[in-house]
């Protein structure tokens, strides 16, 4: 068993995402459109994601094999846009391991939530990421942006029907430094007293 990796995506990385992406995409026929299943990322927005620190890459050695890239909707929410895993590398947790390092970067940034779309109907989507602690936004209450992203996925074929927006809350990270400030330090003694 290879020995696997997750970090930031490097620039070596980008041209073997689109095959990743492929290769993902082919564990769907019969749930999307063919139109879909073809298509890719294109190398434009790879390297706009890796310049702004929104793609991580899952790695067997120094080959990868996996990525997660995110958009930032908002100032409080990210969007997980895509989380790809090449199926032979599948079943090994990569998928959780690169959902939990998005998760855990946008808390530490800032982000109240992490949200994406997925498949009502396809085992290993909406309940691999319940599993996460990601939970059903009801259509009446999606912002502006995620009604967008919606529509643009039913523009390019994908049943509204049969997908679903969720959301997972982000848990605060406390950074440490030797930066502190007297409001800072007063912050986090009322919180630890009470």
């Amino acid at each position: 068993m290879p020995h696997y990796a997750i970090g930031p995506a490097h620039p070596e990385d980008l041209t073997r995402l689109p095959l990743i992406e492929l290769a993902a995409a082919r564990l769907l026929y019969g749930h999307a459109p063919e139109s879909v299943l073809n298509e890719t990322t294109s190398l434009e927005e790879f390297q706009n994601a890796l310049c702004d620190g929104h793609l991580w890459v899952a790695r067997a050695g120094t080959a990868a094999v996996g990525f997660a890239h995110v958009e930032v909707l908002d100032n409080s929410t990210v969007h997980l846009e895509e989380i790809d895993v090449l199926p032979e590398h599948g079943r090994r947790g990569l998928g959780t391991r690169l959902v939990e390092e998005v998760c855990r970067w946008a808390g530490s940034i800032g982000y109240a939530s992490v949200t994406l779309t997925t498949f009502r109907d396809v085992a290993w989507n909406m309940p691999f990421y319940e599993r996460l602690l990601f939970r059903v936004i009801p259509s009446a209450e999606l912002s502006p942006a995620l009604r967008s992203i919606v529509e643009d996925e039913t523009r390019r074929g994908l049943d509204p029907f049969r997908r679903v927006v969720m959301q997972r809350l982000c848990v605060p990270t406390i950074v440490v430094s030797d930066d502190a400030t007297v409001e800072g330090l007063q912050l986090m003694r009322n919180a630890s007293a009470g």
